[in-house]
């Protein structure tokens, strides 16, 4: 289901009415695809913001647009001004109910591995899957059960069973987890042949006999 937005055309480019839109709580954003021209809008940016918190990167967004019909989209690309840590900037793609789309979902391990309570230490490389779906068949995550996972053991893409209404695009090969085994410090054994009780070499001693015969020398 669709959740609603409210937009305004945009028709004033000009930095100063940019920054003005950004102070007012607006962020400037960009409507595209379908093959139709692009429309530069604003949306309330906390509302934007609270809008993927809640429901997800994938969310079907309804871009209610002042003298438009709604339109369908989903959220392509995002920019965060790291300073103040508000959104900058945002690309929306029109979508088509019916046709099938590219998103990557994230994914949800769940469990705790015996390798890890074993000791070993559990390793993601992969934290989203690359999923083809209708928008409203795409899932919000993939759950992965890791619990029976060995230390050495692994999990890829292919050990994961497609949905009935989406298709996974990613490389079969692709590892999702991985169990290490425990990190170990290395011991360094005594050299062969070394006294490990023998007594320190004491360096000076050659000099110090010298020292005292020398020493003897001038008094005589």
């Amino acid at each position: 289901m669709a959740v609603t937005v409210k937009a305004n055309t945009r028709e004033d480019f000009r930095r100063s009415a940019t920054n003005e839109l950004r102070n007012n709580g607006k962020v400037p954003a960009v409507v595209y695809g379908q093959n139709q021209e692009p429309i530069s809008i604003s949306v309330d940016s906390l509302e934007l913001l609270k809008t993927l918190r809640d429901e997800g990167r994938n969310v079907i967004i309804s871009l209610d647009v002042e003298g438009k019909s709604p339109i369908d989209v989903m959220l392509h690309e995002h920019q965060i001004e790291p300073i103040r840590d508000e959104l900058y900037h945002a690309d929306f793609f029109r979508i088509d109910m019916s046709s099938e789309v590219d998103v990557q979902v994230p994914i949800h391990v769940d469990g705790e591995p015996q390798g890890v309570k074993d000791g070993g230490i559990l390793s993601q490389p992969l934290h989203e899957l690359a999923v083809r779906a209708k928008p409203n068949d795409i899932p919000d995550e993939i759950k992965l059960d890791v619990t029976n996972l060995e230390v050495n053991d692994s999990l890829l893409v292919s050990d994961l069973k497609e949905g009935r209404n989406y298709e996974i695009m990613e490389d079969e090969t692709t590892t999702i987890v991985t169990v290490l085994p425990p990190q170990t410090e290395e011991v360094v054994e005594p050299g062969e042949g070394q006294d490990v009780d023998a007594e320190p070499e004491v360096l000076n001693q050659k000099d110090d006999e010298n020292t005292e015969e020398n020493s003897e020398e001038d008094q005589s």
